[in-house]
């Protein structure tokens, strides 16, 4: 008698399980993209962009947020122009020599000196040769050209647009103008010519 009843509650089981499947009605997903994700390749050509693309490129002509473009270019050209034509955009108020000197220490000190008479650590040590002086005359150290080498760097010097900021950039120009005329050096190209 029990063996009995345990197999008939085994079969009632059985069919009740086999009656609430339906294969025809399958059960309500929830969140189904979490069941069946829609992965797509990396640079994969993919169906929801036209022709094939595998990004949306940036409209023509925009600037990305918080960045200002610098219109001179990086050539021999562009240098002699900013030399000539550029000037610190920062006024009395927003320049702040203590950061602009910290700035200086942190990135230019070891090879320039920090007096600014090239005399940085790497050029003790004889790893990089020749960095002149701010105050040499043959140079002539103007806003634009310090700006200009500092973006697109010159000779060994490397640029450093990538580490500084527009902001920080001409908060460097104004301490390294400072060293120059610490040194002795000219403050414009005529007097140095």
């Amino acid at each position: 008698m029990k063996s009995l009843l345990k197999l008939v509650v085994l079969m009632v089981v059985l069919i009740s399980f086999a009656s609430c499947q339906n294969n025809s009605k399958p059960n309500y997903q929830y969140f189904p993209d979490m069941y069946e994700p829609l992965g797509y390749e990396s640079y994969g050509e993919v169906d929801f962009l036209p022709d094939g693309m595998v990004s949306r490129l940036p409209a023509e002509g925009s600037v990305a947020r918080g960045h200002k473009p610098f219109d001179i270019d990086g050539t021999l050209e562009g240098y002699d122009l900013a030399k000539a034509t550029l000037k610190n955009p920062l006024d009395s108020t927003q320049l702040d020599a203590p950061r602009g000197g910290q700035l200086y220490d942190i990135y230019c000190a070891v090879c320039h000196g920090k007096n600014g008479d090239g005399q940085g650590n790497l050029v003790k040590r004889e790893k990089i040769l020749g960095v002149p002086a701010f105050n040499d005359a043959g140079r002539a150290l103007t806003e634009g050209s310090i700006y200009h080498t500092i973006h697109y760097g010159k000779n060994v010097m490397g640029s450093y647009a990538n580490q500084l900021n527009e902001e920080e950039r001409w908060q460097v120009v104004d301490y390294v103008m400072q060293l120059k005329s610490e040194l002795g050096g000219s403050q414009t190209v005529k007097d140095s010519i």
